[in-house]
């Protein structure tokens, strides 16, 4: 720049040659003319950066696990960063560095059953061990499973673009609901379902009838949870007329025991989340052309943890 100044050109023309701004220019050839080639090396910075020690580190991880600010739930970088006195860069390395997420929070649900174990044992045993010539299903209900419209067009949002994900209005109307019955055959990786209006004892037990002929002459074990129409008088009854079939009730509060809950999360993220239905039968459709699809596939779930390595597993987070 100095050069090209002593050439007489002007600092537009300099800024274009050495990519950077006229004001650049300006102030680099002011700096010259005040001080000559001295004055062009760098300067020492005029702040200088804070030091934490590790008292600090250690106080806001502190705050951080035992208290929350003032009238909110929980800690954002840039509160703690001001409760604390430490520099908000700073406040963000510690938090990665101890691997703390104030941001986020999870749920539990701990079971109340008494007989925990023994359901335990004998529900993961039928996944890892299951009995010869016997078939083992995984049964349950989706509930309430709603037929959502959106209320204008997708393509007014807008579809998805680089720099911007597809968009939709967020407000809906709604077309109906069904009740998605399913029965998952855990070794053949094969799903039967059935969509009803309702979910009563009645019509669990229509749908039992439409599965068992699909296993003729096999004994059946079927894994469900605690509802009360699955244990109703009628039921009962059913279990006394057709031997061969036999309940295992997971634990109260546990229904990630039973793996056809697996399939209804892919039904749900797969099909209804982001789905948009005009009507009930059009939600039906595309539940049965994704239960099609499903079973063509034919991907199985396994289950790897014996009963053993669960119970130590919750043994420790409840620090028993």
């Amino acid at each position: 720049m100095i050069l090209l100044a002593a050439e007489g050109k002007e600092n537009q023309v300099i800024a274009q040659e050495v990519g950077l701004s006229p004001r650049s220019v300006s102030l680099w050839r002011k700096r010259f003319a005040e001080g000559r080639l001295p004055a062009l090396a760098n300067r020492p910075k005029k702040r200088t950066p804070i030091r934490y020690t590790e008292e600090d580190r250690r106080r806001v991880v502190e705050m951080a696990c035992t208290t929350t600010p003032e009238a909110e739930t929980h800690w954002s970088v840039r509160t703690l960063a001001k409760a604390s006195g430490v520099g908000r860069e700073t406040v963000r390395d510690i938090l990665n560095g101890a691997r703390l997420r104030p941001h986020r929070v999870g749920t539990f649900t701990t079971s109340n059953d008494p007989e925990f174990r023994e359901k335990l044992i004998d529900v993961v045993g039928l996944y890892t061990d299951p009995p010869d010539n016997a078939v083992v299903l995984c049964v349950d209900e989706k509930t309430q499973v709603q037929a959502l419209d959106r209320r204008q067009p997708p393509a007014r949002g807008g579809p998805m673009r680089p720099d911007q994900i597809a968009r939709r209005t967020h407000d809906y109307k709604r077309n109906g609901t069904t009740q998605l019955f399913a029965a998952l055959d855990v070794a053949a990786a094969q799903v039967q379902v059935q969509c009803k209006d309702r979910h009563r004892s009645r019509d669990f037990l229509r749908f039992l009838d439409g599965v068992l002929p699909h296993y003729p002459e096999r004994a059946i074990h079927v894994i469900l949870d605690n509802v009360s129409s699955h244990k109703s008088t009628d039921v009962q009854e059913w279990l006394g007329q057709h031997p061969r079939v036999s309940f295992h009730f997971v634990p109260t509060y546990s229904s990630w025991l039973n793996m056809v809950e697996i399939f209804f999360n892919l039904v749900q993220t797969k099909v209804v989340a982001r789905g948009v239905f005009p009507s009930k039968r059009d939600l039906v459709a595309k539940l049965l052309a994704f239960v099609d699809k499903f079973n063509r596939e034919g991907k199985r779930f396994h289950w790897t943890k014996t009963p053993e390595q669960m119970l130590q597993s919750l043994e420790r987070l409840s620090g028993h």
